[in-house]
């Protein structure tokens, strides 16, 4: 049986506002919940939850209703490697001080 999972407090913050995002979203399209809830294939009560925050909502369902706002591309420019600054810096850091050709023997320019 999983053990519960606990979010962190930062965690839940970040949840609560993405969902107020997904809400503000929506109300500024003029999309009733029922509507969106179709779209996304979930139901209104799931959809209102996610609104609100709730950690228990499948990233597969956040993923559908940002889909049925036309915003699927936003999350899929999370976690980009290109935009990783942090990533980009230990792989900068891990790189040899001077470039080496591997598999040609010195001096006589052969392979």
């Amino acid at each position: 049986m999983p053990t519960p999972h606990f979010p962190s407090p930062a965690v839940r913050k970040v949840l609560r506002k993405l969902g107020a995002n997904i809400h503000e979203a929506r109300v500024r399209r003029k999309l009733p919940m029922s509507v969106v809830a179709e779209r996304a294939a979930t139901s209104r009560p799931t959809l209102s939850r996610l609104e609100k925050g709730d950690p228990s909502v499948s990233i597969g369902i956040y993923a559908a209703v940002l889909q049925a706002l036309g915003l699927l591309d936003d999350l899929a420019g999370l976690a980009d490697p290109a935009l990783d600054s942090v990533g980009q810096q230990l792989v900068s850091a891990g790189l040899p001080k001077r470039a080496r050709i591997t598999g040609q023997k010195h001096g006589d320019g052969n392979a």
